[in-house]
């Protein structure tokens, strides 16, 4: 059961959109873990209305479409993927300048939509810096993933399956609701960090599989391609 009921009982009425989540999800283009390129995009706003799901056809060569991680095959961006930039035209069509993009390590979606801060949106709220917390026992911070947190805290397990853009931007907003509502109040942000740091972590798809398909997943301790780690 998820720790949080629905946000919505919250919101008296919905004023018009500031937040926004984009998702993105990558095919392989090589064999290091370097080598990605858009597969799909989505756009979420803040009520949860799915406004964009685009599939895109890579110019590069794709050496595998990490289909348990990412959901895409090669029917998918055949059928329906677009060239990278007519799908970026409808994403900035969509996009509003003063739009607040929330998501997990959002940065990292940004830079592979070549979005400019200021320009395309306002700016941006990372959910691993809203849902971290002091971690006593080892004198740190612990951060947690998108699968996690939406597992203990909204009640939605993926038990391991595989990601989708549309899927992880409708977490993302919704996880950044619940704490709008939130976190303000002590008594519900102790019950989420308890239920985060006390609950068991599921392997992520690159501690499942080092190497996919030829393909290095990333994995720092079992990197197999030598490639840096740049974020």
């Amino acid at each position: 059961m998820p720790l949080i009921s629905n946000v919505y009982e919250q919101y008296p009425a919905y004023p018009p959109p500031k937040f926004y989540s984009i998702d993105v999800e990558c095919v392989a283009t090589g064999s290091d873990h370097n080598a990605r390129a858009v597969g799909q995009i989505s756009l979420v706003d803040e009520y949860e209305r799915v406004l964009l799901n685009i599939y895109v056809q890579p110019d590069e060569r794709i050496t595998s479409y990490l289909t348990p991680l990412t959901g895409l095959t090669k029917e998918m961006l055949d059928t329906h993927g677009l060239p990278l930039a007519q799908a970026l035209r409808h994403l900035r069509d969509y996009l509003p300048p003063y739009a607040i993009l929330v998501g997990q390590n959002i940065g990292k979606d940004v830079h592979w939509l070549d979005l400019k801060e200021g320009v395309d949106f306002e700016s941006m709220v990372d959910l691993a810096g809203l849902y971290k917390f002091w971690n006593a026992q080892y004198n740190s911070w612990s951060i947690f993933s998108l699968d996690h947190m939406a597992r203990i805290v909204l009640g939605l397990d993926s038990q391991g399956g595989p990601h989708n853009a549309v899927g992880d931007a409708l977490k993302s907003i919704r996880l950044f609701n619940y704490y709008r509502v939130f976190s303000q109040n002590p008594v519900m942000m102790t019950r989420v960090k308890d239920a985060l740091m006390n609950n068991p972590i599921q392997d992520s798809f690159a501690k499942r599989y080092p190497t996919f398909e030829g393909v290095c997943m990333g994995n720092r301790k079992k990197c197999t391609c030598g490639a840096p780690f740049l974020g």
